[in-house]
This record gives C-alpha cells, sequence and structure tokens, in this order.
C-alpha cells in the first residue's frame, strides 16, 4: 500500500480553492485504498518539510494551486526531497505559471494565441495599449485571478477602480469574442472538449467556483473539426512545455467567423498544469464523461507521479 501526502492550502490567493481540492483528492485516494495523509502547507517553510518528511510518504499528490505551488518553486524542493509528486516538473510549471513566456513558446510551435504584449501599470495608465476591448491580466496567476475585460465606454483610465496586488507587471491581450473552451489532457491524451457557459460575464474566479454560475457542456457541441482543433491544440500545448501527469488548455473560440465554422477563430489562452480538483472542476467531469470515475483519476495520477532526476 503507498504511503501519499496531499499537499493543499498554500500561499497564494487560490488557498481556498486548494483546500477543497486537498480533501476530495485524500477523500478518493482512500476510497482507492492508499494510506492517506494531509498536509496544509502554511507558515514556515521550514515546518512544512519537516512535517512532510515525518509523514514518510512514497508518493506526493500536489493539490496547491497558485504561485509557489504550481510555478515549480515546491517542484524543484520535491526533487531535492526526490519524493516523486503529481503533475508537471520544474520547467513546465514555471514556463506554463508565466504566462507571456509560455505565449512565446506556443507561438514559436505554431499554436494561436491572443496577440499581447506585457507592460508596467504606469505604462498602461498613460493610455490603451491596444484598441479596446483588450485584457489585462497578472503575468503569474492562476484560477482567472486578477483578469479584467477592458470595454468600450469604460472609464478613460483602465485601471479605474481596480485593486491590482498582482506586482508591477501586467499582461495586455486583443479581447477574442465567443464562446469559452477548455480541453483536459491526461497522459498526453486529449480528454474532451468543454464549452463553459457563465451566466453572466465571463469566466472569471466567481463563476468558476461557485455552484450555480456557469453551465459546463461536455462534450461542447461544436462542429467536430473545431471540437478536434481544440483537442490538437491542447495536446501541443501539453508537449510544448514539457508538461506531464494531468494539465487543462483554456480557449476562446471566435464563433462569428464564417458562420462560426472556422477553426482560425479558435485561441488559446493558457495552460494550467494543476487544474483544480473540486466538485466543481473540469478535470474530473471530463474523466466521467470518458468513464473515469473521481477514485480512477487520482490513482491514475498517483501511480504516473515522478520527480526530475
Amino acid at each position: 500500500m503507498k504511503r501519499v501526502s496531499v499537499l493543499m492550502g498554500g500561499y497564494s490567493k487560490e488557498r481556498e480553492v486548494s483546500l477543497a481540492s486537498g480533501a476530495n483528492c485524500a477523500a478518493a485516494l482512500k476510497e482507492a485504498g492508499y494510506q492517506v495523509e494531509t498536509l496544509d502547507v502554511q507558515g514556515d517553510i521550514r515546518g512544512v518539510i519537516d512535517r512532510l518528511l515525518a509523514q514518510k510518504p512514497d508518493v506526493v499528490f500536489n493539490a496547491l494551486h497558485g504561485r509557489f505551488g504550481e510555478d515549480g518553486n515546491f517542484q524543484g524542493l520535491l526533487n531535492l526531497l526526490k519524493l516523486p509528486y503529481t503533475h508537471s516538473g520544474v520547467m513546465a510549471s514555471a514556463m506554463a505559471m508565466d504566462k507571456p513566456v509560455a505565449k512565446r513558446i506556443f507561438a514559436a510551435n505554431g499554436i494561436r494565441c491572443p496577440e499581447g504584449i506585457q507592460l508596467t501599470k504606469e505604462q498602461i495608465l498613460k493610455g490603451d495599449p491596444l484598441p479596446r476591448p483588450y485584457v489585462v491580466k497578472p503575468s503569474n496567476e492562476g484560477s482567472s485571478v486578477g483578469v479584467y475585460i477592458i470595454r468600450q465606454g469604460d472609464n478613460a483610465n483602465p485601471f479605474s477602480g481596480i485593486d491590482w496586488p498582482f506586482g508591477d507587471h501586467v499582461l495586455c491581450e486583443r479581447y477574442i469574442p465567443g464562446r469559452e473552451l477548455t480541453v483536459g489532457v491526461m497522459g498526453d491524451k486529449p480528454m474532451a472538449v468543454t464549452e463553459l457557459k457563465p451566466k453572466s460575464g465571463f469566466y472569471d474566479y466567481t463563476n468558476k467556483y461557485t455552484d450555480g454560475m456557469t453551465e459546463h457542456l461536455c462534450p461542447a457541441p461544436l462542429p467536430k473539426h473545431v471540437y478536434d482543433e481544440a483537442m490538437r491544440m491542447a495536446l501541443g500545448a501539453y508537449r510544448a512545455l514539457g508538461c506531464r501527469g494531468v494539465a487543462r488548455a483554456d480557449f476562446r473560440w471566435d464563433d462569428s467567423k464564417a458562420n462560426g465554422h472556422a477553426v482560425d477563430g479558435l485561441y488559446l489562452l493558457e495552460i494550467n498544469t494543476q487544474p483544480g480538483m473540486t466538485a466543481l472542476s473540469l478535470v474530473p467531469e471530463q474523466a466521467r464523461h470518458l468513464g473515469i470515475s473521481y477514485p480512477e483519476l487520482v490513482s491514475w495520477m498517483v501511480e504516473h507521479a515522478a520527480w526530475d532526476e
């Protein structure tokens, strides 16, 4: 029987989501027959290491989200401890979290992304960097934390009324109208395409994690060639960054092009190397669509855990 330590909580703005993901994963792993302990990552990091080593895990299930848990930092620590862990390694995790870096890698691999530019907040305050509407987002946060759409008719100052505790740099991207899509990737194979239909606004943090706020359509009702292209692009992004385990790629599809049939309206927004595992999360939902139960999914993740040797 493998001993599994589930890391949860953490230091990012996604702490509460991580606690929910970790609790779900721990319960499912116990159901699958593993010997499981949880570890709430908070406080002094030396204390966290001591508590982790005291659990003597064979595998670490990394259910942390956001900065310091998903961006290569904790992965590097686990490499030093020579503990196999779920999800991607140091380089893939770091590149995926650094959105401007990831965009350059995707572009070099022929994967279509919205045009964008990284600027300082002070530069943006001097005037719109792109024609409106456009999107501003932190360079290294997840779960749509800090994402805003600047539209025609909004205040002339694009940061008017916006709380921005995300550092000096801002990623600005062309806004892609249309439909929100996501594709899970599991073991170098795309899982399915889900369409996300928020009741209001876009698929932001609130709509992601509030029950009843977003309708999930899995499989997405798309023309087959668009569905297949989303699957292809998701796998291409996964491979371009060198991901492993489970990840999820997020898209916008401008269905106004060619009467809603053109694949050139499909844009990759980002790839998430540690997608959520809450009751409302998308990868478990796609796994169910494929006939894979939640305990089977997390068991697969444990059995494919690795560390960067």
